[in-house]
């Protein structure tokens, strides 16, 4: 989880400023979409601005085109003198105008933030009014006017280059017509004969045929992209088409004359705010795919839609999780499959999910098609991601009809259950003012050679807003995979949705949001923290706890991201994953071999239990050798959410004898209703304190271990409880993972010893058995 500004250099106090912007009420806007380059927690409209803008822009035009100078509106006001208010023959003189111009160093000023943002809420435009001694009026009507002159300097440059190419074309259309009124030969030069076709005219009026038939198609999933139907066949000889929605004709397509002629397929697409171009910038043998990607992603939008806006019998409520599961009967009869048949030997699960989350619709939209932002918000969920190819960027400087390409490994963190590594189409969709959908759907059955042991139907969510920069998020996942690859422990937990269902991803993603939101709005240490730190020292210390838990994560999934070499070894447990790799000239990691091992074991107790005594330093010494049998105590917290549990804290290690030295412990622990996590690191004392003070956390070398505790499947609990009497569904039972990373030799050249994998062996094996013997657990 990258927080950008709020976790940066520590150089400017605005924390998010680079992503984030957030407010305690968020409208969205009414006249015309919103364009943000950032996620947007909040956004703040209304109607007196609106009007304000129509004022400018309307006394800009009457000036002729002029540029717009630096005035404020608020000292436009007319001035009526006492003889005008005398009553007479005299008819009042014209009113006039007073004008107060901005200084040189405030118009300096306010262009150097307009660079920067070019629509300041109204927390900037006050620290703008301050810093400049300006009425608050004015910041707001200079930039109101400032975004005026430069879109009406766009228009010019713009209304230039179409005049230059128009006059081209028009030469170009008079020279072809001179031609064609006297048409010569081209072998002997005379004129030439009625009749007469050449070979070469011959095959590009074949050629020409062609482009029409595939225009013809272009048109077509076009309409499809607006969710509109076109009115006709439209034949145009050329490349180029304007597509105009039909506002005052009925809702249809109204054909304009061809515009400049491109390479690659173009069009561009009227949506009653300006023309939005869409290019399709692919070779002739590349758009064939394209548009069955397009297809594809239509089809999965619109099954998308369908399941989420259906209740029973599609969806129904299990009995033993009480979560909404798919019933595949009604589905196979309701739905025709995009995705091709199911492969043999794959099992299905499908959920949906309907929740609150603090984060508007538009700031979800861009996370979600931002593969870097999408797997910050789902730190502990997604292992890796990428955008593979971006087919369309989405239609008027909005995400709408956004088309990417993207590549993800998925992960659950236990060492029994392998990665998910998909690749997929994701699609945007507005729907209506204030209403998206993003759509995710495998291409195993549309890019040859291409199969996993995972594949994912049409999945996503429909975000609606709701009042106080909250939305409605409806989530949906529908998933096939090869059961035979997950660990029996497992399956019962994959196959109920707890592991990859919609129940997961809505609790990260509600978990994930409040967490930024309380980070943002905390501008003083917590008052649980014993020791105060400064807001750089708070960004410094959550860098590098995220950094810790990402590491952790990684051991545990053997992410592609750092290069793990398995080793088998005969005395080790068959459950316990032993993994090996090589740190080299990483400040962030002491130098040398690094050992991982890592196991997964089902507790008869409550994942809420076990989760408070892993989490409790007062206990710690339980379980933990690096307490040194004694308590800890906490030195520093900074809290993540609402419920304490969610933080990162510093712990110190009390020393029971003089030849024992104390030392620190960085934790972060978090939970939600879909898990818990609980990782640590002793950590250098020295480098953790110039980190509370501010410093670079890169360089503070740490290697993480901890527990990840999952809810175990109400079948499980049967199963391991032997007679299904329920004595353990009535507590509840947890899968938990324990995993270690330990340098085992500080030399990368030396090799690994038997010893040392059989020591870690040992390590792990105890610590279960000393968590099992203090929550009195059965050795069973």
């Amino acid at each position: 989880m990258n927080f950008n500004g709020y976790l940066g250099d520590g150089s400017s106090d605005v924390p998010y400023s680079d992503h984030f912007s957030f407010s305690a009420a968020a409208t969205m806007p009414h006249s015309r979409p919103f364009s943000s380059n950032g996620l947007s927690l909040g956004l703040q409209t209304n109607g007196v601005n609106g009007e304000a803008f129509e004022t400018n822009v309307t006394r800009n035009k009457s000036r002729g085109g002029e540029d717009v100078e630096s005035r404020s509106e608020s000292d436009n006001a007319e001035a009526v003198s006492g003889d005008d208010l005398e009553t007479g023959d005299k008819p009042p003189r014209k009113k006039k105008k007073r004008y107060h111009r901005h200084t040189a160093k405030q118009i300096q000023d306010l262009e150097s933030v307009f660079k920067e943002c070019a629509h300041p809420d109204e927390k900037q435009r006050l620290d703008l009014s301050r810093r400049l001694n300006l009425d608050p009026r004015q910041v707001k009507f200079w930039f109101q006017n400032r975004r005026t002159q430069m879109k009406t300097q766009i228009e010019r440059h713009e209304n230039a280059l179409l005049r230059q190419e128009n006059d081209k074309l028009r030469a170009e259309n008079m020279s072809v017509r001179e031609a064609m009124r006297n048409p010569m030969c081209s072998n002997c030069g005379g004129p030439a004969v009625l009749g007469e076709v050449s070979m070469e005219e011959q095959h590009l009026r074949i050629e020409n045929s062609r482009l029409k038939d595939e225009l013809d198609r272009v048109c077509a999933l076009t309409g499809k992209f607006l969710g509109r139907s076109p009115s006709g066949s439209h034949h145009v000889p050329d490349s180029s088409l304007v597509l105009g929605v039909g506002v005052g004709s009925g809702g249809g397509f109204s054909l304009s004359s061809p515009s400049l002629p491109q390479a690659s397929p173009r069009f561009e697409i009227s949506n009653g705010t300006g023309l939005a171009t869409v290019n399709i910038q692919a070779p002739v043998s590349d758009f064939d795919q394209r548009s069955r990607y397009l297809d594809l992603a239509l089809a999965a939008m619109e099954e998308l839609v369908k399941m989420a806006q259906r209740h029973e019998p599609l969806w129904v409520r299990s009995s033993d999780t009480g979560f909404v599961m798919l019933n595949k009967e009604e589905y196979d009869t309701s739905f025709s499959r995009v995705v091709g048949l199911k492969q043999d030997g794959f099992v299905s699960e499908a959920s949906k999910e309907t929740g609150n989350v603090i984060i508007n619709s538009l700031a979800l939209v861009e996370t979600l098609m931002d593969s870097e932002r999408w797997a910050e918000m789902f730190p502990s969920m997604i292992s890796r991601t990428s955008t593979t190819e971006i087919i369309s960027s989405g239609m008027g400087g909005t995400r709408n009809g956004a088309l990417h390409l993207m590549h993800a490994e998925l992960q659950l963190l236990s060492p029994l259950v392998p990665v998910r590594q998909v690749s997929f189409l994701r699609f945007c969709k507005q729907h209506a003012e204030g209403v998206w959908a993003v759509v995710d759907v495998s291409i195993d059955s549309i890019r040859e050679g291409s199969s996993s042991s995972c594949r994912r139907l049409p999945s996503g969510c429909l975000v609606q807003d709701m009042a106080n920069g909250y939305s409605k998020v409806t989530w949906i996942e529908h998933t096939e995979y090869d059961e035979n690859r997950i660990h029996r422990l497992y399956r019962p937990l994959l196959s109920c949705g707890l592991a990859f269902g919609a129940q997961r991803w809505m609790a990260a993603l509600q978990r994930q949001c409040e967490c930024l939101t309380i980070l943002m709005s905390s501008t003083v240490s917590p008052s649980r923290s014993p020791t105060p730190i400064s807001c750089n020292g708070r960004k410094s210390m959550l860098k590098l706890a995220k950094r810790m838990t990402d590491n952790f994560c990684g051991g545990v999934c053997a992410s592609s991201l750092q290069k793990w070499s398995k080793l088998n070894v005969g005395n080790v447990d068959e459950d316990v994953r032993i993994m090996t790799r090589k740190s080299v000239d990483d400040p962030g990691e002491p130098p040398g071999i690094v050992l991982n091992a890592a196991t997964s074991v089902w507790m008869p107790v409550s994942p809420k239990r076990l989760f408070d005594f892993l989490g409790n330093e007062r206990l710690r010494s339980e379980w933990d050798i690096l307490s040194n049998g004694g308590p800890m105590q906490e030195m520093a917290h900074i809290a993540k959410g609402h419920d304490h549990s969610n933080s990162v804290s510093l712990l110190r290690a009390t020393a029971i004898n003089a030849n024992q030295s104390s030392m620190l412990i960085l934790q972060e622990t978090s939970i939600d209703a879909a898990g818990a996590v609980v990782v640590y690191a002793p950590v250098d004392i020295p480098a953790m304190q110039a980190v509370m003070n501010g410093g670079d956390s890169a360089y503070v070398a740490l290697l993480p271990s901890g527990f990840a505790i999952l809810p175990s499947a109400p079948q499980l609990s049967e199963e391991r409880n032997g007679n299904g009497s329920g004595g353990c569904m009535e507590e509840g039972g947890s899968l938990l993972t324990v995993a270690f990373q330990i340098l085992v030799n500080s030399l990368p050249t030396a090799k690994l010893t038997v010893e040392s994998v059989e020591t870690v062996n040992n390590l792990i094996s105890c610590t279960v058995q000393k968590i099992k013997a203090a929550l009195h657990c059965d050795s069973n």
